[in-house]
């Protein structure tokens, strides 16, 4: 049986069957939530904020424990979508504001203008461009490397 979860700050409402993962329903609303990982708890680009409804989800395991505590943004109300089992009614999410830095496809375009919103990085959730600040070529060199640190991190979790 599925169960309605609230999405915000985009107030929309998803169902998710029962057992299912947040992930699923995020996914079916195209929102900014990635899965570099591949659904398995040891990447973070899932991560979200639960507002209410802690109790109707699965509790924290230990893979999602050890990946939520890279997560700079994380706090007790933090989860990873992937993880996190719906099994009750109740349950709001809030997605994190901004853009993570590997959806952008030419980092380079960025050079001179501001950004339309935090540029983040996918594992720690760090805010590398805040929203508004104009984008410099150091910026993107940072933007850059980080890009090639997240491949190489999410590589190694892949392999292992």
């Amino acid at each position: 049986m599925a169960k309605t979860v609230k999405l915000d700050p985009i107030n929309q409402e998803v169902a998710i069957q029962t057992n299912d993962n947040l992930l699923s329903g995020l996914l079916q609303k195209d929102l900014n939530v990635w899965k570099e990982c591949g659904g398995r708890g040891m990447c973070s680009t899932c991560h979200v904020f639960i507002t209410e409804g802690m109790d109707s989800l699965s509790p924290v395991n230990r893979r999602e424990m050890r990946t939520m505590e890279v997560i700079t943004t994380a706090n007790k109300f933090s989860r990873l979508a992937c993880q996190a089992r719906v099994i009750g009614e109740g349950v709001v999410v809030e997605i994190p504001s901004g853009m993570y830095v590997s959806e952008i496809e030419n980092i380079e375009d960025l050079i001179g203008r501001r950004a339309e919103e935090n540029i983040l990085h996918p594992i720690t959730g760090a805010v590398l461009v805040e929203a508004g600040k104009l984008v410099t070529r150091s910026m993107i060199t940072q933007l850059k490397d980080t890009q090639v640190e997240v491949a190489e991190y999410i590589a190694k979790t892949q392999d292992g």
